[in-house]
């Protein structure tokens, strides 16, 4: 870059001011007069959160990859910056350029969580690109997002001009060249989206019109125009191993959440538990190869000079050849390099247990379980394939292995639950308590240090919840307070999540298109940061669902029916809607589904034509 946007005043006065200066190792920076596409990918939570994320990192060098394209950062300023850019009339820019973001030709979100939504705006209005995607003309950026919360794009209609459904490296290049050739025939925006609507994986949400019954769902979803596809086909990459994958990530000069190397060891996940989006969305599970991984190992290590390289995945134990990964890296990179290894989401039985020893310093942190539930029933409700004896089993041999710090992750609110599933938690936190005094005196050296944490259940599109009702903030409160009052103090932590918050994700994640003008409204009455407590202001909600006339109730607590239409039923994610009632079914009768090694439920993702639905 040739100046910092910002003057030394401005950044000794605000905090990090590293999160805007870019010029990181193995950033990117390239010839303005050499490109022809200039994208920002924009993560709307501040720098630490974005920069953390391994989708981020590898968008940013899939499309740098190309030489006619210009990929650049925008993440949201914090609260003291924007204090300043409004002030001083300055437009939010990228990192790596300092360019204004309305410069642009795309602006791309990536979107984790529905809690980022008013960021979203926040980011637009800033950069002086108009909030409504109706009001903007060729003078400004096409606006897209994809991401996990684009399975429901329905709230976010109004603001996005496009939307990418599924895994980016299958359609961006074809996406870019498109856009190439419109803007060298100086055409407008409105035939741009036109034409882009033929690709697979895309949805304009202009080219589709809703209309609502009197009871307030939906009445019909209906293309406006011959290139909008009824159905939209989300994206998959088959071939994890040559998949593209960065080679030189970029090194922050700040901490930021995950201050590590990350391998990817396959999309998708076996298990089929009933709350989680992702574990259907990313259907059907896709392994990258061991050697592949292994060489990867080496080179992010050699590239980044990072301490510390982690293994990701949904469950990371359910890959095949993770103990023949995790010596390669240990006896290749571990000892000599003093690189410490770590194994997030992995399951508490004997062989991951054996795996972690290995680890240095393993013995430094906790161990994490993640029952979910505190009953056995309400376990199998969802479909955990997790049981009380597995789980004692677990701790059990945990501790007797030198582990005395533990956390315990739940969530209050699944369907079904009563007050006992509530107390269970409770009493399994005794239970493993249990487990560590029945060691030797002599092995119980430090103090028994119990984290028990608990969220509150949000149902999401694409799941066999997704018909459920949410349970409201009161019974929420109920619940919280219940467990808060019988659970042993003595040895067990209890942190709880914020009530209000999981209310307000439940109706973004199950929104539809009206639900834009309360994200809208709210963003008028000061809504921003809203996934960060500290920030988030109820009133400005309630006072958003008032103007708009709407009741959050409507779209949190209130159960589907089988034939209703959702506001995502016209994405095909491959797993059937037939097969997530049927799950559904199963869990109000209290039966479990084996998960897709153990046995192929037909959900539908073999259509996709690879991954564990062709093993064998």
């Amino acid at each position: 870059m040739d100046k910092l946007r910002l003057s030394d005043e401005i950044l000794l006065s605000i905090d990090k001011p590293a999160r805007y200066i870019g010029n990181e190792i193995n950033c990117v920076y390239k010839s303005k007069e050499s490109i022809d596409i200039r994208f920002a990918l924009c993560f709307p939570d501040i720098y630490e959160i974005g920069m953390s994320h391994l989708g981020l990192s590898i968008l940013y060098d899939f499309l740098n990859k190309r030489q006619d394209t210009y990929c650049e950062r925008v993440f949201s300023p914090w609260v003291d910056l924007e204090k300043e850019l409004r002030e001083r009339d300055i437009p939010l820019f990228s990192l790596e350029s300092q360019d204004n973001v309305n410069d642009f030709d795309i602006l791309g979100f990536t979107i984790q969580y529905e809690m980022s939504y008013t960021n979203i705006l926040n980011i637009l209005e800033l950069s002086k690109i108009p909030l409504l995607s109706k009001d903007r003309d060729n003078t400004h950026p096409i606006v897209c997002a994809g991401g996990p919360c684009t399975y429901n794009p329905e709230p976010l209609s109004d603001f996005i001009d496009f939307f990418y459904i599924g895994e980016g490296e299958v359609r961006l290049n074809e996406l870019i060249d498109l856009y190439k050739d419109f803007k060298k025939q100086g055409l407008d925006r409105k035939q741009f989206l036109q034409q882009v609507a033929k690709l697979d994986g895309i949805y304009v949400p202009s080219l589709y019109n809703v209309s609502y019954s009197e009871d307030g769902t939906i009445e019909s979803f209906e293309p406006n125009h011959p290139n909008a596809k009824k159905s939209i086909t989300k994206q998959v990459v088959l071939d994890l191993t040559n998949s593209s994958f960065p080679e030189n990530p970029i090194v922050p000069f700040m901490q930021v959440v995950h201050d590590r190397v990350v391998l990817e060891l396959f999309r998708g996940c076996i298990r089929g538990c009933r709350f989680c989006q992702a574990g259907f969305v990313y259907r059907p599970v896709r392994e990258k190869a061991v050697e592949k991984l292994k060489q990867q190992a080496i080179e992010l290590i050699n590239t980044t000079g990072h301490e510390e390289i982690s293994l990701i995945s949904l469950s990371s134990s359910d890959y095949l050849p993770l103990s023949e990964l995790s010596d390669s890296i240990i006896e290749n990179i571990s000892d000599e390099k003093h690189v410490n290894l770590s194994l997030p989401s992995l399951r508490i039985d004997a062989t991951s247990l054996e795996l972690m020893a290995k680890i240095q310093d393993v013995r430094k942190s906790s161990l994490t379980f993640a029952p979910e539930a505190g009953t056995q029933r309400l376990r199998d409700v969802i479909n955990k394939g997790l049981t009380e004896e597995e789980i004692l089993k677990g701790a059990k041999e945990a501790f007797e292995s030198g582990w005395n710090r533990v956390k315990l992750y739940f969530m209050l609110g699944l369907p079904t639950e009563t007050m006992q599933d509530v107390e269970g938690i409770s009493a399994l936190c005794e239970k493993i308590t249990k487990k560590y005094f029945e060691l030797p005196k002599e092995m119980r050296t430090q103090k028994l240090n119990i984290v028990a944490s608990t969220s509150f259940f949000v149902p999401k599109p694409f799941t066999p919840f997704q018909w459920a009702a949410q349970d409201t903030f009161e019974n929420f409160k109920e619940k919280q307070s219940s467990l808060r009052s019988i659970i042993n103090r003595k040895y067990v932590k209890y942190n709880s999540h914020d009530a209000d918050t999981s209310v307000m994700e439940g109706v973004m994640a199950r929104g539809d298109r009206r639900v834009g003008t309360v994200i809208l409204e709210a963003f008028k009455q000061g809504a921003k940061f809203d996934a960060w407590s500290e920030h988030f202001k109820r009133e400005h909600w309630d006072k958003a669902f008032e103007i708009a006339g709407l009741t959050p109730e409507f779209y949190a607590s209130r159960q589907r029916t089988k034939d209703e239409i959702l506001p995502w039923d016209f994405i095909d994610i491959g797993v059937t809607k037939q097969f997530l009632y049927e799950e559904y079914e199963n869990a109000i009768a209290e039966k479990t589904t084996p998960n897709c090694r153990v046995n192929c439920s037909d959900c539908g993702a073999m259509v996709f034509g690879g991954g564990i639905c062709y093993e064998g």
